[in-house]
Formats: structure tokens, C-alpha cells, sequence
């Protein structure tokens, strides 16, 4: 009697083109880390040791319980020779009777033992699996980013679900009983060698062509076990992409498409577990056939030897009963090598994603593209210079890129960087605009500041603080995001927005950071703030995911702000609310904004130019538009070649149509007339344009100030980073007047 194998789960498909012309295919997934070569099934189990240390004592238990249990098992030949040769010879009842309560009472205590074995594992190999499942997952939080765009979320999701499942089975039944049944099959044969050697060295006949069928049965298994289970990814990956993305497939009608790529997938999968279970035949062939010819040449040879005499009848029952009892050990090698191969690698693969280095508190000091260190880094042990101290020096305060440079670390070696020689200076309380065309580098300058990517070059500084000498959780404690594409998790709209804030931040914070990002349709919801926003948020529109990402980022009262484009999904009239409110958030923080509207780059107090990743002028946003074709092209869809052509003209045409009245008039030597415009004609049409660019209730807060500096000094043609000029405080909407570069910017009052 034994225990019956817990089935094995099919791995799943990996994606391939269907061939078939117009039939959307997915696209392949990231490639996959291949195994090493040399690849041990051995070496890979070993490294489950840390993990199945903590419950030794259980498992060593679980063995020694099914060896007994095996073992009595092979004592039930042993009472029916009792039987044969004694009451049965006798013809003696009672002694039947005896023998075959002996046996009732043998099988009642193997089948107790194999339930003892079940209940000593099933929980700690729970828990083993629970705690590697947790530990994967924490370790998938703190890979770089550069990691996950590496690999494909499908390879990660089977590695976490079916590959760990696979382990707990192995470590459950095929751990256990390659042990137990090898024990089984040892003490079998020495108790058949005992009984009658001549017919023990007719059995052990197969064992020599068995472990050969084994050995190669072994190298051919496992490649195909590998190549099934990366499958299993490709198709999770496929899976999850389709339903996902099910409103693109239903919206271009592609769902017949899609559904025969599918098929194609699943038709590749049906391949490999095929190669599967003709290799899974062939050897359960080989072995079931081999001992049943050896158990026959026992049998006749044991029937000649009774014939005889030299052999009695009760022996030669023991004797053909044990080997019986040895069958099924001897069978399941097969399968329990088939499983062990199969939970090798996905001993494997689980360890090539926990081998990834994590995120450095530390890294190392970047380096610029001649070799060698850049001269702004701060080596750990290195005593801290005045400029690294915050508070010690002025220009060190607020947010600094000092000689930044960027390059992807799988890019090849001889593309260009995607960011380079950044220099920029945000002073404390200041909002610094991001302006460039797409592709420009933008989004990965502002990933630079929390440390989503480590730049290779050069160094960024936080009031003068180097952010790699800051440890990530109070870095991202005073860094607070907003990326372009709102992400939303499947939980209420308050713990969604309550993600951004410290654990002790409550409901006032909530209706706070939900009044900035206009979010007041949180309150019209089924269950307002705990109604729960499902998968990505997408029972919410675009724009409503948009503001719960912008609450979100400014519920904690960050002291650094990073916004890629965040009002992009917004009507213009919800945009000029959200402006408003969040200009009372930014005149208390120091803010990084990437813009691709005018109406979002009037938030800031000035703007830098992002163009093949470099910074190419730095300056407010009037002086860029007449000073600046690229910038004036960006803002107004001019073409910078007829900008450039045209002059000053064209350049100051382009600068008039974002400037309000009143500042047309300070800079013409004109003051505004009693509706907000200047006297002469051109600047009346300069009214009219701003009334067109900017939303109704931006243009009105900024036509209510009046100016009170002198005609701006003109700027140079192009303001590089090198020259660029600091503000002085300056009247509510009004754009800032140049000063010196040395004097410290200050936030406008709005």
C-alpha cells in the first residue's frame, strides 16, 4: 500500500507568430535568461536548502514515518509465508483466523502512518511556498526599474504561481518518496536475497539497464520541462495583455485575430507537453516492462524450484508478494524523476529573478563618458563639502543636476545617451517647467530625481544633499510623483489617494489634496472616498484617473514635486480650476513640471528647454518665446525655420500672443486702458490672443495684477543654463523681470 502521486500541473504556451498574413500576432515577450550550461539537477534543488532548513525537523519526521510505513508494508509477505507454510500446511483455522487479523492490523497501521506523513508536511510546506511567494514579491519590489522593463509581467506572474506550486508538490511527495521508495527497494531486496538468493539476482537483473534508460531519460526531460514552463510565461504574458488591452481589441475589431494567435500559442504549448508525454511514455515503458519480465523469470524459475522441493510453497508467495510490494516503487521512478526535473527548473527560474542585484542604497560613483569619476560625486566615506550641507550655502539649496547623463543599461554601446551634460538649478520654492519635443528625454529626467534610474553620470542634489547618499524611503518621503500615465491600484479612491501621505494621514488631508486636483466627483461616487475604483481604475474616465493621481501627489505635502504633464487628460475648464488650486500647493514647494501647453507652463516661474537631451536655454516663458525658435515653435506650432527667417518679428508675434495686457504694456512703455489692454492696436491684439490661449479663469487672475517693474532689459538671443537669469520676487501674473544669475531665485506671490 502507497501513497497515490499528486498530479502534475501543465505549464502553459509561449507566444509565436501565427504566419498568417493580416492576423495581429502579440509580440514576442522579453527574452527570457537561458539556463547555464552545466545544468545540474542536483546543484539546482540544493539552493531550496535555506528555505526548507526552517522545517527539517517536520520533513525528517514525514521520512522516517512513510519508511516505517513502507516497511510495514513489506512485512505483510512475510506473515502470508506464515500463513502458507504454517496454518494453511496444518490445516489449522484458528491459525488463519490469527493471520489474518495480523494483516487487518498491518494494513490499518501503514495507512495510518502514510495519513501521519500527509499531516506532518502539508502545513510547513504551505508556509514554505507562502513565504518564497512573499519573498519573490518583495524582492520584485525593490528590482530597479530597469529590470521590469526588461522582463515580460507574465515570466514574473507564472514564476510567482506555477513554478512555486511546483516546488511545494515536489517537496511534498517526490523529496520524500525518492527517499522512501529508495529505502523501500534496498530493504526489499536484501529481504528477497534472504528469502531465496537465486531468485533476488534474477530481479536485480534490470537494474543496470534501468539506470541507463534513466540517465538519458533525465538530459532529454529537462529541456523540454524548461522549454514548456518559459511557455507558461509567454502565454500569462499573452493573457494578461489581451485582457488588459480587451477594449483596443473590441474597439479595431480584432478579437477573431487575436483569438486565432491565441489558438496558434496554445498550439505550440500542445507541442511541447506532447514531447512531453511521449518521453514520459517511453520511459514508464521501459520500466514497468523490465521488472514484470524480471518478476516472470522469478515466477517460473521460483514454480520449478517448488516443483523440486527445494524451494517451499509459503517462500516462493513471500517471495513473488515482496516482489510485488516492490512494483510500484520501482514504477514511480519515472514519474517522480519527471517531477523532480520539473520542479528543478522551476528551482531555476524562480532563482534567476531573486538573483537580480536589488536597488543600491549607495551605488557606485557615476562616471563621465572619458572614464573617469565624475568630479561632483561624493564617495560614501568622503566628509561632507559646504555645498554637500544643507543650509550651508545658498546656491546648494533646492534641486540641482550637476553634469547629469543618462543611458539606459541595456542600450548598446554605441547609442547615444539619453540625457547628457545636465545642468540645472530649481531654487527652494521655485516651479521649474520641463519643455521638450517628444522623445526629448523628459520623462527619464524626472524618473532621475525619486531613483527610478541611477544616472551614469554626474550627480543630483536635494538642498545640497546628493540623493544616492539619502536613503530611498526618506528620499521618497520628500520626492513626490505624478507620472503622465495615471496608475491606479484596485482599492478605494482614499487608499489610492492616501498612498502619497504618511500612515497617519487621515480624512482632512484627504479632502484637502482632492479639493487641489478638483476630484469633488469623488463625493458623487456610490460610496464616495471608499468606493472602490476596480482593476487600473478603469470605472473611472481618464481625466477623473488623473486627478486621483495628482491627490495623490500632493496629499503628503512633498518638499520636491515631480509632475510629468499632469492635467494633459483634463477640459480646459477643469484645467484652469485644477491651475488655481495648484498654485497655492506649488508656492509651497520646490516643483519640476514637465509641460506641453502653454496653459501648463504659466505655472511656472520659469522654463527649461530639453532638446536631444541636453538643456538648451533656460529663461521665463516670455523671454524664450521671443528669444527662442525651438521654444516658440513648441508653444505655437510655428515652424522654426519661418520663426527663425522671420526675426525679431516673428519671435516677439509669437511672445505677444502668451503675454496678458498689462504686460504688454509695461514692456511697450504703454499702461494698460481701463479693460485690462493696451492703447495701441497691437497690443489690443495681444489681449486677444491671451484671451484665446489661456483658460477663462488663469487669463482673469492674471489681468488683475498690475505691473510695477520697469521695461525688462531685452535678453540675449538664446538664454543658455549657463547665463540663466534668477528672478526677483515679482507682482501676482506677471512673468519676472531678469536679474543677475548670482542673486537667489524666490517663488512669485500668487
Amino acid at each position: 500500500m502507497s501513497e497515490s502521486p499528486a498530479p502534475t500541473l501543465p505549464p502553459e504556451p509561449a507566444p509565436e507568430s501565427t504566419g498568417t498574413t493580416g492576423v495581429a500576432s502579440p509580440a514576442p515577450p522579453a527574452p527570457v535568461p537561458a539556463p547555464a550550461r552545466g545544468h545540474s539537477t542536483a546543484r539546482s534543488l540544493v539552493r531550496l536548502w535555506p528555505q526548507v532548513r526552517r522545517v527539517r525537523s517536520r520533513l525528517s519526521a514525514a521520512a522516517v514515518v512513510a519508511i516505517a510505513a513502507s516497511s510495514v508494508g513489506l512485512v505483510i509477505p512475510l506473515v502470508l509465508k506464515w500463513i502458507v507454510d504454517g496454518p494453511v500446511a496444518h490445516r489449522d483455522p484458528g491459525g488463519v483466523w490469527l493471520g489474518a487479523l495480523y494483516l487487518l492490523l498491518l494494513g490499518l497501521a501503514e495507512a495510518v502512518l502514510f495519513g501521519l506523513r500527509r499531516w506532518l508536511v502539508a502545513r510547513p510546506l504551505a508556509g514554505v511556498e507562502a513565504r518564497m511567494r512573499g519573498d519573490l514579491y518583495r524582492h520584485l519590489q525593490r528590482l530597479p526599474v530597469a529590470f521590469h522593463d526588461r522582463w515580460a509581467s507574465g515570466q514574473l506572474l507564472s514564476r510567482g504561481t506555477t513554478d512555486l506550486m511546483l516546488l511545494r508538490m515536489f517537496l511534498a511527495f517526490p523529496l520524500t518518496f525518492l527517499l522512501v521508495n529508495g529505502a523501500t527497494i534496498l530493504i526489499g531486496m536484501a529481504i528477497l536475497l534472504a528469502q531465496q538468493w537465486t531468485l533476488g539476482l534474477v530481479l536485480l537483473a534490470p537494474a543496470v539497464p534501468l539506470m541507463v534508460v534513466c540517465a538519458y531519460f533525465e538530459t532529454r526531460y529537462s529541456s523540454v520541462a524548461r522549454r514548456a514552463q518559459d511557455q507558461v510565461g509567454d502565454l500569462t504574458t499573452v493573457v494578461e495583455e489581451g485582457v488588459l488591452g480587451i477594449r483596443i481589441i473590441k474597439g479595431f475589431g480584432r478579437h477573431r485575430s487575436q483569438a486565432r494567435a491565441f489558438r496558434a500559442l496554445a498550439h505550440t504549448l500542445r507541442g511541447t507537453e506532447l514531447a512531453k508525454a511521449r518521453l514520459l511514455a517511453a520511459i514508464w515503458a521501459v520500466i514497468m516492462t523490465l521488472p514484470e519480465l524480471a518478476i516472470g523469470a522469478a515466477l517460473v524459475l521460483g514454480t520449478l524450484q517448488v516443483a523440486d522441493g527445494t524451494v517451499s510453497t509459503g517462500t516462493l508467495v513471500a517471495f513473488l508478494s515482496t516482489a510485488l510490494a516492490l512494483r510500484w516503487p520501482i514504477e514511480s521512478i519515472g514519474f517522480l524523476l519527471a517531477m523532480t526535473q520539473e520542479s528543478a527548473t522551476a528551482t531555476e527560474r524562480y532563482f534567476e529573478v531573486m538573483d537580480e542585484e536589488e536597488e543600491q542604497e549607495t551605488p557606485e560613483p557615476a562616471r563621465n563618458p572619458s572614464g573617469t569619476a565624475a568630479a561632483a560625486a561624493v564617495s560614501p566615506g568622503a566628509a561632507p563639502t559646504a555645498a554637500a550641507v544643507p543650509g550651508a550655502s545658498s546656491s546648494a539649496a533646492g534641486l540641482r543636476f550637476e553634469s547629469v547623463a543618462f543611458r539606459f543599461p541595456d542600450a548598446p554601446p554605441s547609442a547615444p545617451p539619453v540625457l547628457r551634460h545636465i545642468d540645472l538649478h530649481i531654487a527652494p520654492g521655485e516651479t521649474m517647467a520641463l519643455v521638450g519635443a517628444t522623445g526629448s528625454g523628459k520623462t527619464t529626467l524626472t524618473a532621475l530625481v525619486p531613483r527610478l534610474h541611477e544616472p551614469t553620470a554626474g550627480r543630483i542634489t536635494l538642498d545640497g544633499e546628493d540623493i544616492t547618499a539619502i536613503p530611498r524611503e526618506r528620499l521618497r518621503s520628500l520626492v513626490a510623483v505624478a507620472f503622465e500615465d495615471p496608475t491606479l491600484f484596485s482599492a478605494s479612491v482614499a487608499e489610492n489617494v492616501l498612498m502619497g501621505a504618511a500612515d497617519t494621514a487621515g480624512e482632512a488631508e484627504l479632502r484637502r489634496a482632492l479639493s487641489v486636483a478638483q476630484a469633488e466627483f469623488v463625493h458623487d461616487l456610490p460610496d464616495g472616498a471608499a468606493t472602490q475604483v476596480g482593476e487600473q481604475g478603469l470605472s473611472l474616465s481618464g481625466g477623473q484617473r488623473q486627478r486621483l493621481a495628482l491627490a495623490r501627489a500632493v496629499v503628503g505635502r512633498p518638499r520636491f514635486l515631480v509632475l510629468d504633464d499632469p492635467l494633459s487628460a483634463l477640459d480646459v475648464h477643469t484645467e484652469a480650476l485644477v491651475e488655481a488650486a495648484l498654485r497655492r500647493v506649488l508656492a509651497d514647494t520646490t516643483a519640476l513640471v514637465v509641460a506641453h501647453r502653454p496653459s501648463t507652463v504659466l505655472l511656472a516661474d520659469r522654463v527649461a528647454l530639453l532638446d536631444e537631451g541636453r538643456i538648451t536655454a533656460v529663461g521665463t516663458h516670455q523671454e524664450l518665446l521671443r528669444t527662442n525658435a525651438t521654444y516658440a515653435w513648441l508653444m505655437s506650432a510655428t515652424d522654426p525655420e519661418e520663426t527663425a527667417n522671420t526675426g525679431d518679428t516673428g519671435a516677439a508675434g509669437a511672445a505677444g500672443a502668451a503675454e496678458d495686457p498689462a504686460e504688454a504694456g509695461a514692456r511697450t512703455g504703454h499702461p494698460p486702458n481701463a479693460s485690462g489692454a493696451s492703447d495701441t492696436a497691437g497690443a489690443s491684439d495681444t489681449a486677444g490672443a491671451s484671451d484665446t490661449a489661456e483658460p477663462a479663469e488663469t487669463a482673469v487672475t492674471r489681468r488683475t495684477a498690475t505691473s510695477a517693474s520697469a521695461p525688462a532689459p531685452a535678453p540675449a538671443r538664446t538664454t543658455t543654463l549657463a547665463a540663466a537669469p534668477e528672478r526677483a520676487p515679482t507682482p501676482a501674473g506677471h512673468a519676472p523681470a531678469s536679474v543677475p544669475a548670482s542673486a537667489p531665485a524666490e517663488k512669485k506671490d500668487r
